[in-house]
């Protein structure tokens, strides 16, 4: 996403900037300024969630994170003026979906009228205006997301907070769901975090990509600069490179440019490892390895060189790369 912020009346325009800790949970330092997208990406258990939460001033965080002119910790919840879609989309099952997106907008003192008619408002714009008098229990799985986004959006939030909003959708409402809410985050004026596990959402909706690992921040750039150089082995596996460590620094290198052999690969210029191969799955025209060495790696050979070399799960090989396949970059620390 390239420009932001032409605002629809969503978002006053503010940036934020973070530097919070949660007990030992998490430690994270960040500013994004007003109209981008930031992605949030890490393994289970990195503090993705936690941050989110953090803001939302559901878990008790210490330090700072300034919106605007206000300081969002030491604000009680409904004073934050923060949208949160969560994976599990929680609408009131008591109410129609055109009550669920017009309680936020009640909620901040909106007249009942007024906020009935943003709320079907917001429902056209999702597509779903017909179904404003559906309960919760009568939506699928993708209508029902689409009500809890237009929810956290009719709010007129400063700050949206999007934990996983694709998580347990089909992969064909998925890709609507991300084409329609790319709409409506060029339109917002405000800072939006994502939460995702999908490098998918990574490269197409955010402008910064924020990658925790261990409760820490341990990357944080454009999605094309962390999808270029990796600095830990989860984002690696999202963007299909693998990630190695070295003397000075990190480098990495694609599936493609391995070779794999049964025998030590001669000469002495290429890297190389020796491993078990952990699985083999279709990939495209190629068969994906995933090989257990020093580090995992993987390799994408042919089915032909797959048959022909007998490269199922517990057969040891060796795999090696040539230098000049290699990207090398500095330490993991060095741009924070």
């Amino acid at each position: 996403m390239s420009s932001h912020g032409t605002g629809t009346g969503t978002g006053t325009g503010t940036g934020l900037s973070v530097d919070l800790r949660v007990d030992d949970r998490l430690s994270a330092d960040v500013e994004v300024a007003a109209g981008d997208v930031l992605a949030v990406i890490g393994p289970n258990g990195a503090g993705k969630s936690t941050l989110l939460k953090a803001l939302a001033g559901l878990v008790p965080a210490h330090g700072r994170a300034r919106l605007g002119g206000r300081d969002l910790l030491g604000l009680p919840v409904r004073e934050r003026n923060v949208g949160m879609v969560f994976q599990g989309q929680l609408l009131f099952p008591h109410l129609s979906a055109a009550d669920n997106v017009a309680f936020g907008p009640r909620s901040r003192g909106v007249g009942r009228r007024e906020a009935a008619a943003l709320a079907l408002e917001w429902l056209d714009r999702f597509g779903i205006a017909d179904l404003a008098a559906r309960r919760p229990a009568e939506l699928s799985g993708g209508q029902a997301q689409r009500v809890a986004v237009a929810r956290a959006l009719a709010s007129s939030p400063d700050l949206l907070l999007l934990d996983e909003p694709f998580t347990g959708l089909d992969v064909s409402v998925q890709m609507a769901l991300r084409i329609e809410l790319a709409q409506h985050l060029r339109e917002f004026g405000g800072v939006t975090l994502l939460v995702t596990h999908d490098a998918m959402d990574a490269l197409t909706l955010a402008d910064q990509v924020l990658v925790l690992d261990d409760g820490a921040v341990a990357q944080h750039g454009s999605p094309a600069e962390v999808s270029a150089r990796p600095r830990t082995e989860h984002v690696a596996r999202l963007v299909g490179l693998n990630v190695v460590a070295h003397d000075d620094g990190l480098m990495s290198f694609p599936p493609s440019a391995v070779v794999v052999s049964r025998t030590e690969p001669d000469g002495s210029p290429r890297l190389r490892w020796h491993g078990r191969v952990a699985s083999a799955v279709p990939h495209g025209d190629a068969v994906r390895l995933l090989v257990h060495a020093a580090v995992d790696l993987l390799a994408d050979v042919t089915v032909e060189a797959a048959t022909e070399l007998g490269l199922t799960p517990g057969r040891e090989v060796w795999l090696s790369v040539k230098a000049t396949s290699v990207s090398r970059y500095g330490d993991a620390r060095s741009d924070r």
